[in-house]
């Protein structure tokens, strides 16, 4: 991915209708294939000036697939009166330094920390070794394992790396998967017990955490039926996943 910032400055009296342009311009800008995001922004401090970020997946699709492609023009048109307005208009490459701040609260902490996960599965597999059609695979578990299952969970809700720290990271979890064979109706059956134990255990059920959570409980698990098959190959080292709130954070009334 590359990202190209433009810097216009607009007088203040042709603000809204340079907005309301890109408004329009944003319909064609979103249905091209090479762009991966956008946002105009428009200086506080100064407000004359604006900025345009556009995120691309390469520099070469950009200025070849969509210039030369079936949206541009129409972008285009809408953008024209403007383009003599530019200041600046370069390519960047994004580098390993970026994060979320902590005005948005991880899903660890929102779920409750560690002690909420380790409620989550003591319970969970409670009901695990009840349930006919998954007691083959987990009768044989160790006591502690519900315990470094939440830990694993901490940890890629963005909590302490615990399992990093103490159990080996993605390496020793994707092992313990191999050669169990497991089918999609335990795989499903999983999925719906540990909801099942959440709700039990009253892990928060906005709609933003319960989306966020099941998004990565259903790759999770789908990961996890994958390197169960015979034969599977997975990479054994690989980063341990990190989760977070996709498209919708929580809701904090003001």
């Amino acid at each position: 991915m590359i990202v190209e910032y433009i810097r216009y400055r607009i007088d203040p009296q042709d603000a809204e209708a340079f907005e309301a342009a890109y408004a329009r311009a944003s319909v064609p800008l979103a249905a091209a294939p090479q762009c991966v995001d956008y946002e105009l922004s428009r200086c506080v401090d100064e407000p004359s000036s604006y900025i345009l970020r556009i995120g691309w997946t390469s520099a070469d699709d950009h200025m070849q697939g969509f210039r030369g492609g079936e949206y541009f023009p129409a972008f285009f048109a809408e953008i024209k009166p403007y383009v003599q307005r530019i200041e600046e208009m370069r390519h960047y490459e994004r580098t390993p330094v970026r994060g979320a701040g902590s005005s948005v609260p991880t899903m660890y902490d929102w779920a409750g920390g560690g002690e909420a996960l380790e409620r989550l599965t003591e319970v969970f597999y409670g009901h695990v070794l009840k349930d006919d059609l998954l007691r083959p695979l987990f009768e044989h578990m160790p006591p502690d394992h519900p315990h470094w299952v939440a830990a694993w969970l901490g940890e890629v809700f963005r909590g302490p790396e615990r399992y990093s720290g103490e159990r080996g990271g993605y390496h020793h979890m994707v092992r313990q998967h191999l050669g169990k064979g497991i089918s999609e109706a335990q795989r499903r059956r999983w999925v719906t017990l540990l909801m099942d134990a959440a709700d039990e255990v009253g892990l928060p059920g906005d709609p933003e955490f319960r989306a966020a959570f099941t998004s990565y409980i259903e790759w999770g698990t789908r990961i996890a039926l994958e390197n169960s098959q015979p034969g599977a190959k997975p990479p054994l080292e690989a980063p341990m996943p990190h989760w977070g709130w996709g498209v919708a954070p929580p809701y904090i009334p003001s």
